[in-house]
């Protein structure tokens, strides 16, 4: 038994002696609301750990089966009264069932995380590259012949890369206009109003190709507010994706790379625009005494500012989508809220549904999807009767699922992150 694996089975055994067993958890659980099953409960999943760590239950695939239908969105956590850490319990779970010896046969990864993981999400410049050939495919119309094609149509990596939004790209200089096509970001962006801080942004990993919209709304937002804003070039992903699939020495090393990469500024503070990497960031202490991790949302609400800035009316209503990562961890939900709240004219409504996950999760739409689509189609019927022109959420994943399926119902809904919707009431053309 390799290091690994004992502490993660004796975190499994510490931590799942502290559950009660007293099921007030059941409610908040998205896949026990689902299925009705105790194993698929935070409850029944506890108890299969421990029961495998102290020999009772074998690992096969039917155990494997209730741990990766777990969405890791951490309602449990919120609801329990004894404040049983399950994030740590299911992390720790996947870890020791990725370590077992290669005589033990576990059920194969999808190709689309196995390519993301090994391909991509550790090397971010080769997503800053793609960029460019992204936006001429789907420039060139290609992308719809393949949503129309009977095979290829139904290649899920396929649909998922056929249905992403117009791939954009990081702006030169953000005053408002448009400046060409850079694959690449400015190390420093410089404070356009009298200066007030030197903060840190941290990118993501498919958020940096996928979400160039929210980083450049952040960046002039920021740079309007002034603060000047380094981008360091060697960041890479947070590691939430290995974090929760078992890979925990990886996403150690991804959180030693990013910490070294932001160790080199003058900053107390890196902004996330994506609450699920912010989570990561905070648990895996990327953060220090001296720098803080701080989601753009909080961030823009509690430093002011605001008296000198300009904010076009926009009298609509806009639905406001509470991330899991946002609800149950950073409990830092009302945020989103008082930020659009900030542009005149505007109503926020909370969207129906929001205490339950929208079966996003990561990598888990990808992976699970037919589960994902169960979960959010309430979610989809409360915008569809809605009457709302606008969806903001504060989560990559999550914009990512929700755009997918409202395309697929031709539901007409922008999507898009509150940072964003106040940075185009601010003047910069998205």
């Amino acid at each position: 038994m390799n290091l690994l694996s004992k502490s993660s089975k004796d975190l499994i055994n510490n931590e799942s002696n502290q559950c009660v067993s007293c099921g007030l958890c059941l409610p908040h659980c998205p896949t026990y609301r689902l299925l009705k099953s105790e194993a698929d409960s935070p409850r029944g999943r506890i108890n299969l750990m421990s029961g495998f760590v102290n020999g009772r239950i074998p690992l096969n695939a039917r155990f494997i089966q209730h741990m990766d239908r777990c969405l890791t969105c951490r309602a449990c956590e919120v609801a329990c009264p004894n404040n049983v850490a399950y994030g740590n319990l299911i992390d720790s779970m996947r870890a020791l069932i990725a370590d077992q010896p290669k005589s033990v046969e576990l059920p194969q990864k999808p190709l689309v995380l196995s390519l993301l993981k090994k391909q991509l999400l550790t090397q971010p410049a080769r997503l800053d590259r793609l960029r460019g050939l992204f936006h001429f495919v789907q420039k060139k119309g290609w992308l719809r012949w393949i949503k129309k094609s009977s095979y290829l149509g139904n290649n899920k990596l396929l649909r998922f890369v056929a249905q992403l939004p117009l791939i954009k790209f990081p702006q030169a200089r953000l005053t408002g206009e448009k400046h060409g096509k850079n694959n690449f970001w400015k190390e420093t962006y410089p404070a356009i109003s009298k200066k007030r801080g030197e903060i840190g942004l941290f990118l993501g990993c498919v958020a940096r190709l996928t979400d160039v919209a929210t980083l450049n709304s952040c960046i002039y937002v920021l740079n309007h507010l002034g603060y000047t804003v380094h981008v360091p070039v060697d960041q890479v992903c947070c590691g939430a994706i290995y974090q929760h699939d078992g890979a925990i020495k990886d996403a150690a090393a991804l959180s030693r790379q990013n910490k070294s990469a932001f160790a080199r500024y003058d900053i107390d503070t890196i902004i996330s625009t994506a609450t699920g990497c912010g989570v990561q960031l905070l648990e895996s202490r990327v953060g220090n005494d001296r720098i803080r991790i701080v989601d753009i949302n909080q961030f823009l609400i509690a430093n002011g500012g605001w008296e000198d800035v300009s904010l076009a009316v926009l009298p609509e209503k806009i639905l406001v989508h509470e991330p899991c990562s946002q609800r149950n961890v950073l409990r830092e939900q009302t945020y989103p809220y008082q930020l659009i709240e900030l542009i005149p004219g505007v109503q926020a409504v909370s969207l129906a549904g929001n205490d339950q996950c929208c079966g996003a999760a990561g990598t888990y739409f990808l992976v699970q999807p037919d589960f994902a689509n169960m979960l959010l189609n309430d979610k989809i019927l409360a915008l569809k009767v809605s009457g709302a022109r606008f969806l903001v959420t504060s989560n990559i994943g999550c914009a990512m699922h929700f755009s997918n399926r409202m395309y697929e119902e031709g539901v007409r809904i922008e999507v898009l992150h509150p940072v964003a919707l106040l940075a185009r009431q601010m003047g910069l053309k998205l």
